[in-house]
Order: C-alpha cells, then sequence, then structure tokens
C-alpha cells in the first residue's frame, strides 16, 4: 500500500491529535549531535583563546561589520520561520502552500550566502588570512564551517522542496521535511551562538 501524500491544499476539518514523537530520523539526529558537538569544540577553543588575549580580541572584532551579521540572522531566522510554516502546511495536507513557504525559506539562506560571501571579500580585500591574527584565525574557521553548512542546508531545503512539489510528503509521510527542517534548524541555531559571541560580545 503507498504511503498518503499531499492530495489537498486545504486543511482538513478536523484532524486527531498527532502522538508525540522525535521530528524526522534518528540518523539526522545522530548527525546533528555530531555536528553541534564539533561546534562546540571550536567555540570552546575560541573561549578560551579570547580569555588569554581579550584586549587583541576585541580590537580585531572591531573590524566586522555587525550590521551584515545582523542581517544575515535576520534571514535565518525568517527562514527558519518559514521551514516550519512549510512543515505545518504539510502536516495539513496543503502541498502548495509549504512549497511557496520553502521558495521563502531557500530565498533567505541565498540571502545569507550572498551577504556573507561579499563580507569575506572584504575581508581577504584587507589581508585577513588563518595567520594574519589569533582572531582572524577563528573568525574565518568558525563561520567558514557554518557557511557551508549553510549550503548544504539549502542543498536539502531544495531537495525538500522538489519533493513537496511532487507531493511525496504528506500527513502520514513527514519524515524528510521533518528531517531537512531540524537539520535547517540545527544551523539557525549554531549561528545565533556565533554571531554574539564573534562578533558582538567583549
Amino acid at each position: 500500500m503507498s504511503t498518503p501524500a499531499c492530495t489537498l491544499d486545504a486543511r482538513p476539518p478536523s484532524t486527531p491529535a498527532p502522538t508525540p514523537h522525535l521530528p524526522g530520523d534518528l540518523a539526522i539526529w545522530i548527525f546533528i549531535l555530531a555536528e553541534l558537538l564539533a561546534f562546540g569544540v571550536f567555540l570552546v577553543a575560541y573561549a578560551f583563546a579570547r580569555s588569554g588575549d581579550v584586549a587583541g580580541f576585541d580590537a580585531r572584532q572591531l573590524g566586522l561589520d555587525r550590521n551584515a551579521g545582523a542581517v544575515n540572522t535576520v534571514l535565518l531566522l525568517t527562514s527558519s520561520f518559514f521551514v516550519v510554516r512549510a512543515t505545518q502546511e504539510v502536516a495539513a495536507g496543503a502541498c502548495a502552500r509549504a512549497s511557496g513557504w520553502l521558495v521563502g525559506a531557500i530565498g533567505c539562506g541565498l540571502g545569507f550566502v550572498v551577504i556573507k560571501v561579499f563580507e569575506y571579500a572584504e575581508k581577504f580585500g584587507a589581508g585577513v588570512t588563518l595567520s594574519s591574527s589569533t582572531f582572524d584565525m577563528f573568525y574565518l574557521s568558525l563561520t567558514f564551517f557554518h557557511f557551508m553548512h549553510v549550503l548544504l542546508g539549502l542543498v536539502i531545503l531544495t531537495a525538500v522542496w522538489l519533493g513537496t512539489r511532487q507531493r511525496r510528503y504528506g500527513p502520514d509521510n513527514m519524515n524528510g521535511i521533518e528531517s531537512g527542517a531540524a537539520y535547517w534548524h540545527m544551523v539557525d541555531l549554531v549561528w545565533l551562538i556565533l554571531f554574539p559571541l564573534v562578533y558582538v560580545m567583549r
């Protein structure tokens, strides 16, 4: 018997109460926990290095574009909200609306990428490298590691969007979209820690 997928673009009059469960595949959660652990090690190393040279870190931090970082924070938060709305629409059987929300989420993610590319170009043009200072080494390593996760997240969201358009997901088949959403929220969470720590906190 085939698994029910999206067949409607309107909410049903009533739906049964959902059974509590871990959204998405167990494998994606193992991957997310492993990635969070890796980021955690990086962040602890950053905090330790900063404690040994607070003045030097603060001086180099002044060269970062906080406005760009703040805009990117808004973009990722908005994108995560759109992903939540898309997941809710799929759960309601409304794949067309879910697809629209996912397009918005992908657009916000691409906005993040564009801003970050310009930020990196400005830094490289100013002579910032992994060896120019300890702060620069951490700044480039941490943000680029996150940047690569954003790119992977966009690939995942695009695959989820295609699956939604093809109506592969539905109220009884949420695994794919929930797995993609969980990964994207992890990317958002890490940035919410990175931005204040690297760009703002003194």
